[in-house]
């Protein structure tokens, strides 16, 4: 329970909810708050140069702290998708990504090699970076959701690999039992699906999905408008 407690209180804007909960309502999302390529600010000459100025080191700042786009990239391109964290409190961490929050079937599940214990601890500093890359020349013409083994850094720690799951019986019933979650983090109780199944800790919300190219990705965690809350990013690229 002090493991469970410790989850909540670092995460104080996603409220505690239990897979058999009755439906969530969705918080509004106003804006990431952890991202370099955010284009919210409107246009507005009225704007001062002291106001300007702020934005500006704002931005800087933010830069400075994620992996920086290819020079050469377009434009890119974002959407909101739902991203789940969880893992058994011995096991190691899942990420799994829907576009569709009714679907069983992820459009992207990774099995990282971070404990989930030290991902907690991780989390206590307020911001966790992790960064996935793979080799160029072996996998330089695959999609970045095709890639099958991933190197993994976590706050610029190498941390081993992340690696692409196929989603089992038991996350597609998982994944149906959050059907009406939107935002929340909580645990659900051992023997779920199957008699010698562990209680699993989980942290669902609402990320910005950012496509740069098709070498880079990014999955920014989305923090209600009312709380600076947790700041987690996680970026796929492939260096070339």
């Amino acid at each position: 329970m002090a493991k469970i407690d410790a989850l909540r209180r670092l995460l104080p804007c996603l409220t505690p909810a239990t897979a058999s909960s009755s439906t969530t309502t969705p918080i509004p999302i106003k804006k990431r708050l952890s991202t370099s390529l955010r284009d919210d600010h409107p246009d507005d000459d009225s704007v001062t140069d002291a106001n300007e100025d702020k934005d500006s080191q704002d931005s800087t700042t933010a830069t400075e702290l994620e992996p920086a786009l290819p020079a050469s990239s377009s434009r890119p391109s974002r959407s909101m998708v739902i991203g789940t964290i969880f893992g058994q409190r011995k096991g190691h961490v899942w990420f799994c990504i829907q576009h569709d929050r009714l679907s069983t079937i992820p459009s992207l599940l990774l099995e990282l090699s971070i404990p989930t214990q030290q991902l907690v601890q991780e989390m206590s500093s307020g911001t966790v970076r992790i960064a996935l890359e793979c080799h160029p020349s072996e996998l330089g013409s695959c999609p970045l959701h095709s890639v099958p083994v991933w190197t993994m850094h976590c706050n610029g720690r190498k941390l081993g690999f992340a690696t692409k799951r196929k989603a089992s019986q038991h996350n597609r019933l998982m994944l149906k039992t959050m059907q009406s979650t939107t935002v929340g983090a909580g645990m659900i109780p051992a023997g779920f699906g199957s008699s010698d199944s562990e209680e699993i800790m989980y942290m669902r919300a609402n990320y910005e999905h950012v496509i740069g190219n098709s070498d880079y990705e990014s999955f920014h965690l989305v923090n209600p408008d009312e709380c600076s809350g947790q700041e987690l990013s996680v970026f796929l690229m492939r260096p070339r």
